[in-house]
């Protein structure tokens, strides 16, 4: 069985290190206090890596004990999906895959004034483990002060840090701004792929804050540039022609078809390939008058949200109508999107 550190980077986290020290105390040996210096200092196989609203899961907590016997040491790297965030029903609503448990030896290193990453390479083996993130608090200037202090040193941004100032940016709803750096980043023609098609996303949504419908479409379409259609732009397109329902169904349609894997390195949305496109295509074809087409699309929705009233409420009116359309008197409302 393989040996693990635990490395972390930690300040003002009094409210949530027990917490997170608990959730990993039978998985890991040691534990150090800043990424690079403290891998330097980590002296079992592998280290893996947390932040400190950072947490297992019970069953993730079994699928890395699992882990920890069974692993190969010939793997370089195990990559984990990150959750962040989670919607009323606790789905998660945004993940991203990183690199969180790596072979000692290779001294890999954290690259980045901020937003680091870590540059691995080698073999690498996509698990099904999954950290979940759980914040307590936030110095929401922090980064974006790092950011300003740089321009004002006149250094020079990479890609990358275009790209991060940028939705910092957007984080504190400077939207003309993030729009000229996202534009700097995409003219680069080196950032990531990833990284492109989320600055199309991003670029999207600060059109959208602004009120510009047709350059937000535009930036939607941009993203097409990079990859086929994921299902995120394809529900923004969708939701963009609801005034042309047959185009909004075709897009509603292609988001269904866009599943989303753990495999997908950049950020991802599973609402969008998930109950949200049907739940919209129960709306579009409730306009239309397919009614029993509404309803079926309504009841893949109901299998991922239940109780989600928007859902039930549709359940009910469009029984109405099927109702009525056979002979049978039932009462119902109105549609829900």
């Amino acid at each position: 069985m393989i040996s693990i550190s635990l490395c972390m980077i930690v300040k003002n986290e009094e409210d949530s290190i027990d917490r997170c020290l608990k959730s990993v105390q039978d998985i890991v040996d040691d534990f150090a206090a800043a990424r690079n210096y403290a891998f330097r200092l980590a002296t079992k196989d592998y280290i893996f890596w947390m932040d400190a609203d950072d947490v297992l899961k019970d069953e993730d907590r079994k699928k890395f004990i699992h882990l920890k016997g069974i692993l190969d040491q010939s793997v370089d790297s195990v990559t984990m999906d990150y959750h962040l965030a989670f919607d009323e029903f606790g789905n998660v609503t945004s993940s991203v895959r990183r690199n969180r448990l790596v072979k000692r030896e290779n001294k890999f290193q954290w690259i980045g004034a901020v937003h680091e990453y870590l540059g691995v390479w080698g073999n690498i083996l996509n698990s099904d483990v999954a950290i979940t993130h759980n914040r307590l608090h936030h110095d929401s200037d922090r980064n974006l002060k790092i950011y300003e202090t740089r321009l004002l040193r006149g250094e020079e941004f990479s890609p990358r840090d275009l790209y991060y100032f940028a939705n910092e940016l957007v984080d504190h709803r400077m939207y003309e701004q993030a729009i000229c750096y996202y534009e700097k980043f995409l003219a680069t023609g080196k950032g990531w792929v990833e990284d492109n098609i989320s600055s199309c996303g991003k670029l999207a949504d600060c059109y959208h804050e602004l009120g510009n419908r047709e350059r937000e479409l535009e930036s939607s379409l941009r993203s097409l540039q990079y990859s086929s259609p994921r299902a995120e732009f394809c529900c923004r397109i969708g939701y963009h022609f609801h005034g042309d329902i047959r185009t909004a169904i075709f897009w509603y349609k292609l988001a269904t078809q866009r599943k989303q894997t753990g495999d997908n390195w950049g950020f991802i949305n599973p609402v969008c390939s998930t109950w949200l496109p049907h739940l919209q295509l129960c709306v579009c074809y409730d306009r239309i008058g397919e009614y029993r087409l509404a309803y079926n699309h309504n009841e893949i929705a109901r299998s991922y949200r239940p109780t989600d009233p928007r859902v039930t409420q549709n359940k009910r009116y469009l029984e109405s109508v099927l109702g009525m359309n056979e002979g049978i008197k039932v009462d119902g409302g109105d549609l829900h999107e």
